[in-house]
C-alpha cells in the first residue's frame, strides 16, 4: 500500500483529504450509490477528525481511515433491501407507459457516479481501464450480492490490491478469514454475468458517439436504431421497466418518449463509461434537466443506454448545469 506520509502523529485535515477519492471508490463498490458513497466519505472525514488527537499512530492514516469508513459502510447497509440494476430485479417489458407504475424504492436500485470522483483519469491508462471496470453497473450490482464482509474482502484484495493480512488487520479478523471470504466472493462473481472489459475508446467508437450524440438531438430514429445492437437494452431507474431490443427502444422514443425530442446532451463519464446528461425542452424556456444516460457499448455499437432520471441528486454530483438557456 502507498501512503501520504505524515509529519506529525495528531494527523490533520490536509492528511484526511489526500485519500478521499480513494475512500470515495471505496464506499461506492460497497454500497452501490453515489450519494451515500460520498455521505460515507463525509462521515469517515468527521469521525476522523473528531478523534485525531486519539490517533496513536500504530497503523498508517489511510489504513485508520479505510477502518472508520467500512464502519460507516456497515452502519449504512444494515438494510435487508440490496441495490440492484432493473434488469437484475424482473423481466424485460414492452414499450407500454402502463408499466411505469412499477416506481422501485430509492435504496433498490445502483445509481451513477462521475469517473472523477473515484478514480485519478489522469493515471496510467492500463491503471485507469482496469479502474473504470471496477466501477461498472454490473460489477458494482454484483457486489450487492455477496454478504458485507466478502464484499469488504473482495473490494481490498481484489480491487485495490490489499494484501490478505493487511485487510485482516482492517476487518478485525484473521489472514485466514479473509483467504476464505474471498474465495467464497470469487465463487459468487464468477456465476455473475461476464461483462465486455473496459478499454481505451476505439476511434470508431468515438465516432459512434459523435453520432449519437447528433442523432439523439435531431431525433432522428432510423439514425438512432443504426447505432444499436439488435439486443440493447434501456433502462430508466426508478422504474422497474426496462426494455430489451432495438425495435422496442425506438418504439419507445417515439411513442411514450416523445417528450425527448428536442434534448440536448452534454458530454461525461460515469461508471467506467461515456455518459451523457440529457435535458429536455424546458416549457418556461431552454432546457431542463431529465436523465443522466450511461452508455455501454460492445464493439462498434451501443449494448445498453441506462437513462437515471433522478437528475436533482445526479447532476449535481456530477457538476452539470441545472438548466441550458
Amino acid at each position: 500500500m502507498t501512503d501520504v506520509t505524515v509529519s506529525e502523529t495528531v494527523p490533520a485535515v490536509a492528511d484526511f483529504e489526500a485519500y478521499r477519492r480513494e475512500l470515495t471508490g471505496y464506499c461506492y463498490r460497497l454500497l452501490g450509490s453515489g450519494s451515500e458513497a460520498e455521505d460515507a466519505v463525509q462521515e469517515t472525514m468527521l469521525r476522523a477528525w473528531r478523534a485525531a488527537d486519539r490517533f496513536e499512530g500504530r497503523s498508517s492514516v489511510r489504513t485508520w481511515l479505510y477502518r472508520i469508513a467500512t464502519n460507516v459502510c456497515a452502519d449504512m447497509g444494515r438494510s435487508s433491501q440490496r441495490r440492484a440494476r432493473p434488469i437484475d430485479l424482473g423481466p424485460s417489458r414492452p414499450p407500454d407507459p402502463a408499466y411505469l407504475s412499477d416506481v422501485l424504492p430509492e435504496a433498490s436500485w445502483i445509481t451513477p457516479i462521475a469517473d472523477a470522483a473515484v478514480i485519478d483519469v489522469d493515471g496510467d491508462p492500463a491503471d485507469v481501464a482496469v479502474a473504470r471496470d471496477t466501477i461498472r453497473l454490473a460489477f458494482v450490482s454484483a457486489l450487492q450480492h455477496l454478504p458485507a464482509k466478502q464484499r469488504a474482502a473482495l473490494v481490498l484484495c481484489d480491487v485495490l490490491r490489499w494484501s490478505a493480512g493487511d485487510a485482516a488487520e482492517l476487518l478485525d479478523t484473521t489472514t485466514a478469514s479473509v483467504n476464505s471470504a474471498l474465495q467464497r466472493a470469487r465463487v459468487t462473481l464468477g456465476e455473475a454475468p461476464a461483462s465486455v472489459a473496459t478499454t481505451a475508446l476505439s476511434d470508431d467508437q468515438k465516432r459512434l458517439l459523435v453520432r449519437y450524440t447528433d442523432a439523439f438531438e435531431r431525433y432522428d430514429m432510423d439514425a438512432l436504431a443504426e447505432l444499436l445492437h439488435d439486443d440493447v437494452i434501456q433502462t430508466m431507474p426508478p422504474y422497474a421497466m426496462w426494455l430489451r431490443g432495438a425495435g422496442d427502444v425506438i418504439a419507445w422514443y417515439a411513442g411514450a418518449g416523445i417528450g425527448c425530442k428536442g434534448s440536448r446532451l452534454l458530454s461525461g463519464h460515469a461508471n467506467g463509461c461515456p455518459a451523457f446528461a440529457q435535458y429536455r425542452v424546458d416549457p418556461a424556456g431552454g432546457h431542463a434537466p431529465w436523465a443522466l444516460q450511461v452508455i455501454e457499448m460492445r464493439g462498434d455499437r451501443i449494448e445498453a443506454i441506462h437513462a437515471f432520471l433522478d437528475t436533482a441528486e445526479a447532476f449535481d454530483r456530477f457538476g452539470f448545469p441545472a438548466h441550458l438557456d
